[in-house]
């Protein structure tokens, strides 16, 4: 017989009709006469109750059907009488794909989230990780279907690379040298022309330089895929390999920059609320009484745009003991973010810092002090989204890269760009996990990504 996921058989409301589920076992419960087992197969947060009469079955089944077991269970499935749920099954017959022995850790009991990371390879059969899972597909689907739907193309940007997008030099170094003993120059200086590619390489930190060139032939592209920053930092809010979405639009200046930036996310959220309603439910429920109106006031809102210097102006004028006092030409903190974002009573994207603290590519205004930058923040994790008008002036990039002392050779292909038909053009980044942390009201980012990597963690 044919398998029905738990999540359809929840809502069928065929009764008396024979089904097969398959999954694993969340509780199981004894009675006198029937024993009551608790199924998930992960379409759904909810359990389905399998009814087992004890006469029925040998007993040594039975005894043998533990939580985290995984089973078939083939019967009936029928109006349950019970509360809490709308149907169960009475079993006729279970089979037992996979014992769980005393040892598994995931008792009927309270976990911590720390606990939890130490068995990340366990962790998805918990409720609350099961859901930030189905969230974070629900999400990455949305985010492609956003994309489609309005005409960009999804490119494949390369995780290996040769440039620093960013300018930080925070990079996971890509070789195949003998660690031990490579190849030296004369002046003892590592012979990169030895490596694999002939060259020093890196795993990306951004695909947006890969994305501007082919903005300038498709006009909207966006790239999706994994980034790695060799950041030594071990805050909730950082991970060294993460996934990043990063739209580049050929004729987009700041402000179209900002409409499709406020409308993706509002897309997003409303997505969520649309298709992930029980797990939100779940989480708002478990973790955040706020999530749900946190959620639907991003829906609902019109997010408030204003300058870094206005921004700057209302933090000081607040008079408020922050820990990084404002100050101009310094960078916003998260307080900072947090206050501006609680001023306004909704989302806020900043426009126009300080070109000293932005980077490269940034497009220059022309008061020469301050670039055509905008950061979205939003309530909670503050800044959600980075982006900016890329400078397509030749001069005014060269003069740039070369001010910041970055590597001009290496920056030839993307020069050139402004050499060959240069084009105003505009794009943002959003870190998914920034995204699924908003969405989830999770407060760790390692919660929402199913094997976090860090500082001295690339457990599993």
């Amino acid at each position: 017989m044919k398998r029905t996921n738990v999540k359809e058989l929840l809502k069928s409301t065929e009764y008396d009709k024979e089904v097969t589920v398959q999954g694993w076992v969340r509780t199981k419960r004894d009675s006198k006469q029937v024993v009551f087992i608790a199924l998930n197969d992960g379409s759904i947060i909810h359990n389905i109750q399998a009814v087992a009469a004890i006469d029925a079955f040998p007993e040594e089944l039975l005894k043998s059907i533990t939580t985290g077991a995984c089973v078939q269970v083939k019967g009936m499935l029928v109006k349950s009488p019970g509360q809490g749920q709308s149907v169960e099954i009475q079993a006729k017959e279970i089979s037992i794909y996979g014992l769980a022995d005393e040892t598994f850790p995931l008792q009927k009991k309270g976990h911590t989230l720390e606990f939890l990371r130490e068995i990340a390879h366990l962790r998805p059969r918990t409720n609350t990780i099961g859901a930030i899972m189905r969230i974070r597909h629900a999400m990455a689907y949305g985010i492609h279907k956003y994309f489609n739907d309005n005409g960009f193309y999804y490119l494949h940007a390369p995780v290996i690379t040769g440039s620093d997008a960013e300018g930080a030099g925070e990079m996971f170094r890509v070789t195949t040298l003998d660690l031990n003993n490579p190849p030296k120059n004369e002046d003892g200086s590592i012979n990169y022309n030895e490596d694999f590619f002939g060259k020093e390489t890196n795993l990306t930190v951004s695909g947006q330089l890969e994305a501007e060139t082919a903005a300038m032939a498709l006009s909207k592209v966006y790239t999706f895929g994994p980034t790695f920053r060799a950041e030594n930092s071990n805050t909730p809010r950082h991970l060294a390999e993460f996934w990043m979405i990063e739209p580049e639009m050929a004729f987009y200046d700041i402000n179209d920059n900002m409409d499709v930036a406020e409308d993706m996310l509002k897309y997003l959220v409303k997505y969520a609320l649309d298709n992930c309603l029980d797990d939100l439910t779940f989480l708002n429920n478990m973790y955040d009484k706020e999530l749900l109106n946190r959620l639907n006031m991003v829906k609902d809102s019109t997010f408030k745009r204003i300058t870094y210097t206005e921004g700057v102006d209302i933090l000081i004028a607040a008079n408020k003991k922050f820990e990084f006092k404002p100050e101009w030409g310094k960078d916003l903190q998260k307080e900072h973010e947090n206050h501006l974002v609680d001023h306004f009573k909704c989302p806020v994207i900043i426009t126009d810092y300080p070109r000293g603290i932005k980077a490269f590519y940034m497009k220059q205004n022309e008061d020469g002090k301050t670039v055509r930058a905008m950061d979205v923040l939003f309530p909670y994790v503050g800044e959600i989204i980075g982006g900016s008008q890329r400078e397509e002036n030749y001069d005014k990039l060269i003069a740039r890269i070369r001010e910041m002392g970055l590597p001009e050779k290496e920056m030839w292909w993307y020069l050139e760009l402004r050499k060959f038909g240069t084009a105003p053009h505009s794009g943002f980044g959003l870190g998914l996990e920034r995204l699924i942390l908003f969405v989830t009201g999770m407060t760790n980012i390692r919660d929402v990504i199913p094997f976090p990597r860090t500082p001295k963690n690339a457990e599993f």
